[in-house]
């Protein structure tokens, strides 16, 4: 059975950096692409960043391009996100996943099969 927990979030000033962590279970942590998503109250959750098992293969949504960063590890199975120049609008509950479904690397949760539960990362103004 294969366990996501993330951990990393908290509050912190517009500006300010958080780097979030994503440490999976068992053996096939390297076998996965691992998404990055966040949902904020009463919106949709959506997709921020997503890297391929071999990490050679990166997506990052428009509104955090250039402030955050993916990055894996499959010997720790580990896989971080850093967040930089945070505002008030990343807000949300962060969750990291694994795609089950399909050979791309999709930024839609529907192709994912396995999720974290969540880590809250709140940014004052």
């Amino acid at each position: 059975q294969v366990q996501l927990v993330e951990s990393g979030g908290g509050l912190v000033q517009a500006g300010g950096s958080l780097r979030l962590s994503c440490v999976g279970s068992g053996r096939t942590f390297s076998r996965y692409t691992v998404g990055w998503f966040r949902q904020a109250p009463g919106k949709e959750r959506e997709f921020v960043a997503g890297m391929k098992w071999l990490g050679d293969s990166t997506l990052v949504a428009d509104p955090v391009k250039g402030r955050f960063t993916i990055s894996r590890d499959n010997n720790k199975n580990t896989a971080w996100l850093q967040m930089n120049s945070l505002k008030p609008e990343d807000t949300a509950v962060y969750y990291c996943a694994f795609q089950t479904t399909g050979l791309d690397l999709y930024p839609d949760p529907a192709y994912y099969g396995h999720w974290g539960q969540g880590t809250q990362v709140t940014v004052s103004s």
